[in-house]
């Protein structure tokens, strides 16, 4: 019997995502990336624009997210525009000049999704996938 909480489980599997993640971005010339800037990266690339939604996605304070978000502007990451619902709001997206982080990021996690996939098969990736959907 296995007495493992799943949430260590969940835990280790995304753990090795980002680290997978992170580092192959960095082998790929785009230096140390932090975890929460690859979580922020993630989140914008899945269609997020909002800062107050990224936090509220990663459990921080918007006023934290709001410090990392202006140094990763500051770093050419990502720019923010004017919401055109909401004048006292501003939208985050990538910078002109990071798509092709975003295009890295984006390819290193299909390949790791790929990888994932080995591991578990195909049937067993579906199912996770489909047990892992039934959450908000």
């Amino acid at each position: 019997m296995n007495s493992n909480l799943v949430m260590l489980d969940l835990m280790r599997a995304f753990m090795w995502f980002d680290e997978q993640l992170r580092a192959r971005l960095k082998d790929r010339g785009w230096g140390a990336v932090s975890r929460s800037q690859s979580l922020v990266l993630t989140h914008i690339a899945n269609g997020a624009s909002r800062a107050s939604r990224i936090a509220e996605f990663m459990g921080v304070s918007r006023q934290a997210m709001s410090q990392l978000l202006n140094e990763m502007a500051e770093a050419g990451l990502i720019e923010f525009a004017p919401d055109p619902k909401d004048r006292r709001a501003q939208l985050v997206r990538f910078a002109p000049g990071a798509s092709k982080i975003r295009e890295d990021a984006q390819q290193t996690l299909r390949e790791l999704e790929s990888e994932m996939e080995a591991k578990l098969g195909k049937a067993q990736t579906i199912g996770l996938r489909a047990a892992l959907a039934k959450f908000p």
